[in-house]
């Protein structure tokens, strides 16, 4: 059971929620009808917008139609009369223009090539809608004379701007200073840039719209003909200052460029050409300016006193009144090989600019048509060198081929640049430097081997033979000669593997080139060999043909030693040093045979046998006074001949005296000390003439044409 109380406390809470949920629902339900009061007043107020807007839109849409027409209208009358005003321009463009043409594009190009565009635009337009106009004609004119100037100004732009590079520059950019690291490339400007630029601009007009080749053909004519006085400045360049100052930068080159390290003159060849001068001079005349005599040059261990008299006065007499041409002629090579160089860099900068300016697929026949004319004379200039040195071959002057050994070794040095540089020009083109150097090598190795024979041919003709025995000019001339091949070795060796046609010569290594140069220089020290052996046969006096051969064989020895020719002969020949001394040995003990003749005089055979305190009879006291006298006249004729003759190698020379000066002392002392207690004369002093030093002084002065 619930207690009273609670039941009507319950009563009561929900009472009153009750009337709380009436008074909220009465709230809602005056909402309500509020809210459907305001929606039927919205939607009249609506209803009557939309009729509104319904009236507005019949009353607009007429008038928007018509002002949409008239706009229209409006348009295609302005585009009318703007084709009529653009048509109208086209008939007056000739007038517009005239001045601007008529004065030409110097000085206003991008104006210039306005007013020409222009006169283009007139012409298509004509060509199109009225093609019978006289307006054509004359717009059609106005274009030519147009195009007719810019090339006009192409040309004159080009011949104006166009100068020769300085041959100052030019050695800049061929020379290679070893000791800088890296090179500082010379930049060779051929044009402003201002002028390259406008010179651009209308080689691109001209190629566009002009198609019109022909500048092409004055582009390369104009440069073609700078490149090629380039090079000739280059060559009067050498001509007026190399053989005065001897260098090849002028002072104010030098002063410019104090900062940087000085440049290394080029290797000039003037070596070859003092070779070249002794071969020709001394082919005729001694060093003592008679028939006969030698040209050898003091080596180390030779006794320069003895000849530098004779020498002195050779090359006063016969060098001096040669050495103005052979310095021309060292020019002439060094600005030869300079050339080359220049010729490559100069055509490498052509190209670069040409590439700016001629279109692509026309570069390559336009620089093959630009380098030909100095090209050709570069390789007429070859063709005159190798023609001279088979005219000077034919006259038997074989130092001719000197000349060309530098030049041949420049040309292949350089020929890889050379080939790069002429890439993509014609075969005819690309062909002309192996074509001179094949020739080169030719006439070179014709000449290596017709010297060798010559060696080996020369006559024996006893005039030309040296008096006191001394080296012959034909040793000396072949020695020189080939110690010029040291600098050229390879050079050497290649021509003359050029000319082999065995299988083994298909590679031509640098080893197989070193043999061969290797074999070549053994047959001439062959053939000379023999050569000088028949010679030595023309002395009567068998003592003097040793000292030939001694002195001859000697120099060949000494000769191959200070120059490393050595290095080369032993390529082939390993015992080539110790056989030429087994030869100068063989020659001393030949020489020393000739004084058995005065030493047989001191032996004891035929000596009377005595005892001390006998008398001798009449016949022996004879014998030994023949003795003396046969000692005497043997040795005063022997020194007096003997004197005169030369062994220039002052340790040769020693050696021979003293080893000669102590056999006969010895003998000469024993047989005084034999004759001392023997009376065989009243006149002692008749027969013993000399005392063991003055014999030893006689022969002390032997080979010494200055005594």
């Amino acid at each position: 059971m619930i207690p009273t109380e609670d039941a009507s406390a319950r009563k009561r809470e929900i009472e009153e929620k009750l009337k709380q949920e009436q008074e909220t629902l009465s709230f809602i339900r005056e909402n309500l009808e509020k809210s459907d009061q305001l929606t039927k007043g919205m939607v009249s107020i609506l209803s009557s917008f939309e009729s509104r807007l319904m009236q507005l839109e019949n009353s607009i849409i007429p008038v928007h139609k018509q002002t949409e027409n008239l706009q229209r209208l409006q348009e295609n009358v302005d585009k009318t009369l703007s084709c009529m005003d653009h048509v109208i321009s086209y008939y007056h463009v000739a007038k517009d223009t005239d001045r601007i043409i008529r004065e030409g594009p110097t000085g206003r190009l991008d104006e210039y090539l306005a007013c020409i565009a222009k006169i283009q635009k007139a012409v298509e337009y004509f060509q199109d809608n009225n093609p019978d106009s006289p307006e054509l004609n004359t717009v059609k004119a106005r274009f030519e004379k147009g195009k007719e100037l810019l090339e006009a100004e192409f040309r004159s732009l080009l011949t104006r701007y166009s100068k020769p590079v300085p041959p100052i520059l030019i050695l800049d950019a061929i020379s290679v200073d070893d000791e800088l690291e890296v090179q500082e490339d010379v930049v060779l400007e051929h044009l402003p840039e201002a002028v390259l630029q406008d010179i651009i601009c209308i080689a691109g007009w001209l190629v566009e719209y002009g198609r019109n080749q022909d500048f092409m053909n004055v582009y390369f004519q104009i440069r073609s003909n700078q490149l090629d006085r380039s090079i000739k400045g280059l060559k009067d360049h050498f001509r007026k200052n190399s053989a005065s100052s001897g260098i090849l930068y002028s002072p104010a080159v030098q002063t410019k460029r104090k900062d940087t390290p000085t440049k290394k003159a080029p290797k000039r060849p003037g070596t070859i050409r003092k070779a070249q001068n002794l071969l020709k001079q001394y082919s005729q005349h001694g060093l003592d300016g008679k028939k006969g005599g030698s040209n050898l040059t003091p080596l180390e261990g030779y006794d320069h006193d003895l000849r530098v008299k004779h020498l002195s006065d050779a090359l006063t007499e016969k060098h001096g009144a040669a050495a103005g041409k052979d310095d021309v002629l060292d020019i002439e090579i060094d600005s030869y090989i300079h050339c080359i160089s220049a010729f490559v860099k100069l055509a490498q900068s052509e190209y670069a600019l040409l590439a700016e300016i001629i279109p692509e697929h026309h570069q390559k026949k336009t620089f093959d048509s630009l380098i030909q004319e100095a090209l050709d004379n570069l390789m007429l200039e070859g063709d005159n060198i190798v023609s001279a040195a088979r005219r000077a071959i034919m006259r038997h002057d074989y130092s001719a081929v000197l000349t060309i050994f530098p030049i041949l070794r420049h040309l292949k040095l350089n020929k890889s640049e050379f080939d790069s540089t002429l890439q993509g020009t014609a075969a005819s083109t690309k062909n002309k430097l192996p074509t001179l150097i094949t020739s080169m090598e030719t006439i070179g190795a014709k000449a290596l081997e017709e010297f060798a024979d010559s060696i080996k041919n020369d006559p024996d003709k006893e005039y030309n033979m040296p008096k006191d025995g001394t080296v012959h000019e034909l040793t000396s001339n072949a020695i020189l000669f080939l110690q010029q091949l040291l600098d050229f070795h390879e050079t050497a060796g290649a021509m003359l593997a050029s000319q082999e046609t065995s299988s083994s010569a298909s590679s031509y290594t640098s080893e197989f080139n070193k043999r061969l140069l290797s074999t070549y220089i053994c047959k001439v020290l062959g053939n000379l060999q023999l050569n000088l052996l028949s010679k030595s046969k023309v002395y009567e006096d068998s003592a003097l043909s040793a000292i030939f051969l001694h002195n001859n064989y000697n120099y060949i020895l000494k000769s191959l030693e200070k120059s490393e020719l050595i290095q080369l002969v032993t390529v082939t020949q390993k015992k080539a040093e110790s056989s030429y001394r087994e030869l100068i040995e063989q020659q001393i003990q030949m020489y020393k045979s000739s004084w058995v003749k005065v030493t047989e005089h001191l032996t004891d055979r035929n000596m009377p046998v005595f005892q001390p305190g006998t008398k001798l009879k009449d016949k022996e006291r004879q014998v030994i006074k023949d003795k003396f006298k046969g000692f005497n006249d043997g040795l005063e004729e022997l020194c007096k001949i003997q004197k005169g003759w030369a062994i220039p190698d002052k340790e040769q020379r020693d050696f021979i005296r003293q080893s000669q000066k102590k056999v006969v002392s010895d003998a000469y002392r024993a047989f005084l000390q034999r004759c001392a207690n023997i009376s065989f004369t009243k006149n002692p002093e008749k027969y013993h003439k000399y005392r063991a030093e003055e014999v030893e002084e006689m022969i002390e002065r032997l080979f010494d044409t200055s005594a």
